[in-house]
């Protein structure tokens, strides 16, 4: 190590103004045009980044830990060169190692913090399916039958499709916008915990409910645990997971979701036959597997968030239980404080009313914005004919759903969030199509039914592979840490939302329109879907949560033209011309990053800094 004087001038300097700059070229994340991601330690001398450590002990009270910040600073500014640090144990590179060939050997306190989300994954997809099974039963005992010839039949199909969407409308206009204040004084374990007992208080309440208004409020209730659930459970993943396997851990969220779904289809099974209390158990029921969320607190809370607020000592702690050894921790704590300091000089914290409007006036949160929307509103353009038709709210539909989604965890994070939906959405409209058109076969014919249940399961296995788990790992990462818990409330509000509203409006549609129409409607909008993402959204595979301000800073149309303009060009003179040695222009370009290890099909080239 360098001389203390050598190291006290540079930390002399280090409180000047402007003396902790990165030594490269500084990059606006809000207008990124050149579409560079930058590591802000790459380029610091040893004085600069060993005083750089120095400053963040002493400002955060971890001189104790000063030694093993030191190692971890170097390994954060050059992550691929650990094998020529002399300060480096042989111990400690055989962990670093182990990252790339051992990346799902995790800690037991980064496995718990999973096994939670999957949890309060599984109870979201058991409370989707309470109501089911007891739409045959409450109506007829509330007098709200909606049977062809009852009493006010027209009226009462209203209040049970309200009382079936209440949990989806009021958690997008309600629920979902309390997800900031809530996350912001009681951190995203305390707003779990919350979710928890108003999920397991909400069913309980419908269950005993005497009256359709008691129901309806129950089911209220039950859309703020949803809602609340649904914005912090992955974006708790998201933070405490490290870049390499985020996408396949967070989307143990839709996994568990599709595997609630399957139990509580399985628990309405179970009961059907008891008697006139069927549907009463049939709701409550959705309230045992949000019981062991009431332990959340055995999980590390999210060290962003400890971070956020000044807490860097109980942070470090956190980051301890979530990785393999204390030189891990240091680094990924240290590089994700530098890329920190990065986002707060572009992205300044601000109050709850200011947060909201600035989901569309600052430019690199506005593309988070417009692209989760993009994904979340995709999601509910599948779902549309699911809510209510027999075949796809069946025990069979739920095990495909569940099996389906395995094969995502293995390539979320190596084929990427991008690629599965570009994968799997003309998959979905074409099979949904076909769906469609299966109707049009006479009702005497034996191959119809089981043609539109192949045609639906076909869809269902594309649907739980691509959009059914990158909206919400995608939608958990997107956002600044800023900006985090307001941007995954919009996520989620759209979602619920428009799964509320095509809960009610679809009968409609296919009394208008016919089954081969809302079937083409949908197969249609997938094919929307599908040139949207292809356009806007950016990919997000193996970066780290801060350096997807980068990622953000480039604006859309450059995004898009880039597609248009590049991308495709190549892919037709390399597949369809069968020209070779083509080499596609780089959209991003990339200094020595933590994140991504080599240049892939999207256009990504390492650069030194400053060029």
């Amino acid at each position: 190590m360098d001389s203390k004087n050598d190291i006290v001038e540079v930390e002399n300097k280090l409180h000047s103004p402007g003396a902790v700059e990165s030594a490269s070229e500084h990059v606006d994340i809000n207008h990124n045009v050149n579409a560079k991601i930058q590591n802000p330690l790459f380029g610091l001398s040893r004085h600069e980044l060993m005083a750089r450590v120095d400053q963040f002990c002493d400002n955060h009270g971890m001189n104790d830990d000063k030694v093993v910040f030191q190692k971890a600073a170097l390994l954060a500014q050059n992550p691929h060169k650990f094998e020529s640090y002399s300060e480096l144990t042989e111990e400690e590179k055989v962990a670093i190692r182990r990252e790339t060939t051992h990346k799902w050997s995790h800690p037991r306190g980064l496995l718990m913090t999973v096994v939670m989300a999957s949890v309060g994954a599984a109870v979201q997809g058991w409370d989707q399916t309470g109501a089911n099974g007891a739409n045959l039963s409450f109506p007829v005992e509330f007098g709200i039958s909606d049977a062809a010839g009852a009493p006010n039949a027209a009226r009462n199909q209203w209040i049970v499709g309200v009382i079936n969407g209440a949990p989806y409308l009021f958690g997008a206009l309600v629920g979902g916008w309390l997800n900031d204040p809530v996350n912001h004084y009681f951190g995203r374990r305390g707003a779990i915990f919350i979710a928890a007992i108003f999920a397991i208080l909400s069913p309980i309440g419908s269950a005993v409910s005497q009256t359709w208004v008691q129901l309806l409020v129950c089911r209220c209730l039950l859309g703020l645990a949803m809602s609340l659930k649904a914005s912090t459970t992955p974006v708790f993943t998201s933070e405490n997971v490290p870049a390499n396997v985020r996408g396949g851990m967070v989307m143990s969220w839709q996994l568990w979701c599709a595997g609630g779904i399957l139990l509580g289809f399985s628990a309405n099974l179970a009961v059907y036959q008891v008697g006139p209390i069927a549907w009463r158990l049939e709701m409550g029921s959705a309230c045992i597997p949000a019981l062991p969320l009431l332990f959340i607190y055995l999980c590390p809370e999210s060290p962003r968030w400890l971070m956020k607020k000044g807490r860097y000592q109980d942070a470090f702690k956190s980051m301890l239980r979530l990785r393999n050894t204390p030189l891990q921790a240091a680094r990924d704590m240290f590089y994700t404080y530098a890329q920190l300091e990065e986002e707060y000089r572009a992205i300044q914290s601000t109050n709850y009313v200011k947060r909201v409007s600035e989901l569309v006036t600052i430019p690199r949160v506005r593309r988070a914005t417009f692209a989760s929307a993009i994904v979340m509103l995709a999601q509910q353009i599948d779902a549309g004919y699911s809510t209510k038709s027999s075949l796809l709210a069946s025990w069979g539909f739920g095990l495909v759903n569940f099996a389906f989604a395995f094969p995502a965890i293995f390539t979320i994070d190596s084929f990427g969030r991008r690629n599965l939906l570009l994968a799997t959405f003309p998959n979905m409209a074409w099979s949904l199509l076909a769906t469609g058109l299966c109707f049009l076969l006479p009702n005497e014919s034996a191959a119809k039914v089981p043609l539109i249940a192949v045609f639906i399961y076909i869809f269902a296995a594309f649907y739980s592979v691509g959009e059914g788990p990158v909206p919400y790992v995608y939608s958990a990462e997107v956002f600044p840490l800023t900006h985090r818990e307001m941007g995954m409330a919009w996520a989620v509000s759209v979602c619920l939302f428009f799964g509320g509203v095509l809960g009610l409006t679809f009968p409609r549609m296919v009394g208008a329109l016919g089954h081969v129409g809302a079937f083409g409607f949908y197969a249609g909008l997938n094919v929307t879907a599908f040139i949207f993402i292809f356009l806007f959204l950016p990919e997000t595979k193996q970066f780290t949560l801060e350096e997807l301000d980068y990622i953000f800073g480039v604006p859309m149309t450059q995004h898009a033209k880039y597609q248009t303009n590049t991308w495709l060009p190549h892919k037709f003179k390399k597949y369809v011309l069968r020209q070779k040695g083509h080499q596609i222009e780089p959209l991003y370009h990339l200094e020595e990053i933590q994140g991504i290890e080599r240049q892939d099909d999207y256009g990504i080239r390492h650069v030194a800094a400053g060029h």
